[in-house]
């Protein structure tokens, strides 16, 4: 199914695409929030969502909801949405020791797509596609696996669903055209689980805005428990007002007309 095109051009000179993580109905305040924040750079809907269809297995995305109503709203003004898993929550036993080094280090026990085998993992991509399309009216922009981790199974699924587009922590990229890089960089992004991630995220995010090069697609990540931390909320401020100088927000979708 052809994404439709909400913005013109391509993504030229230094650009943003900034999103939203972990979107659900046990989300939708600190959402409203963090959308808040990015109108006030932005001033129009160019940024995505990430939708958990049923968060923690405790938050379910109801079609006809309330939340449901408020979800479709979001893209008819434009903003991109994403699957982001089912769960959002890692129920695995890993194998081997790479990976259990990641679901130990790199997420909270999120990393729902780290240790699924492929059948597991397309039919989760499949439900949750279909959901979150019936919900919004129109189609997801990718897949982006909760805490950005995918195992071979999940790789293998998210080509033989069609999704257009995914990224992890470093790059973005085009399943559909033999993993195509479209974009390179590290996301910035902010923790608040605990006082040294808190720490370590407004170091990292302060040396983002003063060091790194302007390039074109830096991507930016916020997540509903960073409104809990005022010293987060001014940060992501910030560097949404230091990276936007000069330069234009973009969608990822965007990035599929790049050559």
């Amino acid at each position: 199914m052809p994404l439709p095109n909400h913005s013109p051009g391509l993504l030229q000179g230094p650009s943003l695409l900034a999103s939203i993580h972990d979107v659900s109905p046990r989300s939708e305040s600190p959402v409203d929030q963090l959308s808040e924040l990015f109108l006030r750079h932005i001033g129009a809907p160019r940024y995505a969502m990430l939708v958990v269809p049923d968060h923690w297995g405790s938050a379910p995305l109801v079609r006809g909801s309330p939340f449901a109503t408020r979800l479709r709203s979001w893209a008819d003004s434009g903003v991109e949405m994403f699957l982001h898993g089912w769960f959002h929550r890692d129920t695995t036993k890993h194998g081997s020791a790479g990976a259990r080094f990641k679901a130990k280090h790199m997420t909270a026990g999120e990393g729902e797509f780290l240790g699924l085998d492929y059948a597991t993992a397309r039919d989760r991509m499949e439900r949750g596609r279909a959901l979150v399309e019936d919900v919004t009216g129109r189609p997801v922009t990718g897949f982006i696996a909760p805490a950005w981790l995918y195992g071979d199974g999940a790789r293998a699924a998210m080509r033989d669903c069609g999704f257009a587009l995914a990224e992890d922590h470093f790059r973005v990229w085009a399943p559909q055209q033999q993993d195509r890089v479209l974009a390179k960089g590290p996301v910035i992004t902010w923790a608040s689980r605990s006082k040294s991630r808190i720490a370590s995220s407004l170091a990292v995010a302060a040396l983002a805005r003063a060091l790194l090069p302007r390039r074109p697609a830096m991507r930016l990540g916020v997540h509903p428990g960073d409104v809990t931390v005022p010293a987060l909320l001014r940060s992501i401020d910030r560097t949404l007002g230091a990276l936007s100088k000069g330069g234009r927000f973009g969608q990822y979708r965007d990035l599929l007309e790049m050559r």
